[in-house]
């Protein structure tokens, strides 16, 4: 009886074993399969691009014109600040003007002299050519007196010749703004020697009314502006849609430029031609001398895109992960152009439309030939929040 009791026991406990087993080893297989990681994707599709091409940018004004004196002489005022709107003509700086009023007062001297020789000659002249005329005289002394009316008038020239030099070299003493602008720095002020052949302007007057951006566009880029040389440059030119200016901070300019000028010569050493764009200067907000970045707006259609975030570069190759029929993940390469904002890129080569591509974890967590969930990237979020909630 005991045996009989020991027995049902034993059987009792090996069937609640076996449950356990059983039950456990499902409980395992299924957190196995919840361990497959939900991945956010996209379904790629033909669309349109409004990407821009963007160069780097040197600022500069219409006109920058360094200011330099005619003559040279000690600053005895500077007339204006740096920073400050001049207007053509206005006065800058003032020379000292003591030797070149005092070289003027004597060339005016020596002009009165010569004044005074030229009517003592002429006089002269007149009596001999009257005494000639009567025969009183000889011709050779009648021709002496108008040699000496002729060399008396030369020195009157001259001397009104060296006067007009020295009141324009007196006049040099004031400089002033050679065009409309903003003046810049100002390196010398009182006291300092200034002279034409100083290395360092005393300040550069800067038109800033328009402003020109240059940049850079290499051979490549030039072909393609002219379509592979179908058309002329500056037919391809006045073809180019309004230019934006990004300014240093990342803001762009409220105000369209437009490109104007390329140069005809490619530069042998970088391969490059300069570019002129043109911009409108609202309320004197661009400085001469300020970067920035030209954004070239270029619409194509039928083009796919991608976020950045959903490739990987692996030897000078990018890839994206290809969500297969099994749900596994195959990093496939892809052909880009060299054209993107910064967020997406353009695949020329390597994807389809309807081919799924992963766009979350990317290089971290995502692995070739990893089975993953699917989760439609624009859906991701809201499960999220529903699932927070």
């Amino acid at each position: 009886m005991k045996k009989s009791r020991m027995f049902s026991l034993v059987a009792t406990i090996g069937a609640t074993a076996t449950i356990f087993g059983l039950t456990s080893c499902g409980e395992k297989t299924q957190q196995m399969g919840d361990m497959t990681p939900e991945i956010a994707t996209i379904t790629v599709a033909e669309g349109t691009s409004d990407l821009a091409s963007n160069y780097a940018a040197t600022i500069k004004g219409k006109t920058d014109i360094d200011v330099r004196p005619l003559v040279s002489g000690f600053i005895t005022k500077v007339h204006v600040d740096e920073g400050q709107r001049v207007s053509k003509g206005q006065t800058l700086f003032t020379l000292d003007q003591v030797q070149y009023q005092a070289a003027v007062d004597q060339t005016l001297a020596q002009v009165n002299a010569a004044r005074t020789a030229v009517e003592s000659a002429r006089l002269t002249a007149d009596n001999k050519q009257r005494l000639f005329d009567k025969n009183i005289i000889s011709e050779y002394e009648n021709q002496l007196a108008k040699n000496q009316l002729s060399q008396a008038e030369a020195q009157l020239s001259q001397a009104n010749a060296a006067l007009t030099t020295a009141r324009k070299n007196l006049s040099y003493t004031v400089v002033t703004a050679p065009s409309d602008g903003f003046v810049g720095s100002i390196p010398n002020r009182e006291g300092s020697l200034a002279s034409p052949s100083m290395v360092t302007p005393l300040t550069t007057v800067s038109d800033n009314s328009d402003i020109y951006a240059y940049f850079s566009i290499n051979e490549k880029d030039i072909l393609n502006l002219t379509n592979e040389g179908k058309k002329s440059l500056n037919e391809a030119i006045s073809e180019l849609p309004d230019v934006q200016l990004q300014l240093a901070d990342g803001t762009i300019y409220p105000e369209p430029g437009k490109v104007a000028t390329v140069s005809g010569v490619i530069d042998s050493s970088t391969g490059a031609a300069n570019v002129r764009a043109r911009f409108k200067n609202i309320n004197g907000m661009l400085r001469s001398g300020s970067t920035g970045r030209i954004l070239i707006p270029n619409r194509m259609s039928n083009v796919i895109l991608v976020p950045q975030r959903a490739t990987f570069e692996i030897q000078d190759r990018r890839f994206v992960y290809v969500v297969n029929d099994s749900n596994k993940t195959v990093a496939t390469p892809v052909e880009i152009s060299p054209m993107n904002d910064g967020k997406q890129f353009i695949v020329t080569s390597g994807l389809t439309p309807g081919q799924r591509i992963v766009v979350e974890g990317v290089g971290t967590k995502v692995k070739d030939n990893m089975p993953i969930k699917p989760v439609d990237a624009a859906a991701a979020p809201r499960q999220q929040q529903a699932a927070a909630q």
